[in-house]
């Protein structure tokens, strides 16, 4: 008897071992884009606020010089982009929509440039994960180009993703950590202003 009961309880526990994992809830999908819109830290703001956005990293991208420094690519001289590499839940938010809010939060047809930064290390910028993300990038911005919203041509590099660069921990939540900086206050809060207001459906609560 003592057998038969061992054996029984050994069967129940596979029997409950199997229910629990099979009523487990499946792993979320998670996917990566890389973007550049001139200083990260006002694009970090941005999407940071936004539904379906599990995280944001500024760093830099798109260079030749490994590891580099803030005040490198500050030279221009590293080839590299300040970015945002940014991972998000297509569940609730498309790769077309977080491309929707970076072309619509800057200015791209101004080449190396966004306001008063200057430099191909603001240039803007689409690094690629992926052939699929690939095609919905260029097919957007040949829509925006045809769809006349902008008066000069759309001038932002489309290439493929190749390695991220986390920034310096002290650039990451810039803006929310602070907000009393004059950047921050004069030319950011602005801009973020405005677009609370424009993405107000799409806002975390």
């Amino acid at each position: 008897m003592k057998v038969l009961n061992l054996s029984l309880l050994i069967c129940l526990g596979s029997i409950i071992a199997h229910a629990q994992t099979s009523t487990k809830k499946p792993m979320k999908e998670i996917e990566v884009a890389t973007l550049g819109s001139g200083c990260f830290w006002c694009t970090e703001a941005f999407f940071l606020r936004v539904k379906g956005i599990e995280s944001v990293v500024s760093g830099y991208s798109g260079g030749k010089v490994k590891n580099p420094t803030y005040r490198e690519v500050c030279s221009g001289l590293t080839g590299h982009a300040e970015v945002i590499q940014v991972k998000f839940d297509p569940a609730l938010i498309s790769y077309s929509e977080v491309l929707e809010i970076f072309w619509n939060t800057h200015d791209p047809t101004t080449l190396n440039k966004q306001g008063a930064d200057e430099g191909t290390q603001y240039r803007s910028v689409v690094f690629y994960h992926s052939d699929s993300q690939k095609q919905t990038a260029e097919d957007y911005k040949k829509q925006l180009d045809k769809s006349g919203v902008y008066k000069n041509p759309i001038v932002t590099e489309i290439s493929p993703f190749t390695v991220f660069y986390p920034a310096e921990d002290y650039h990451q939540n810039y803006y929310a950590l602070n907000p009393n900086q004059g950047y921050c206050q004069y030319v950011i809060r602005p801009k973020i202003e405005k677009f609370n207001k424009q993405y107000a459906a799409k806002l975390k609560k």
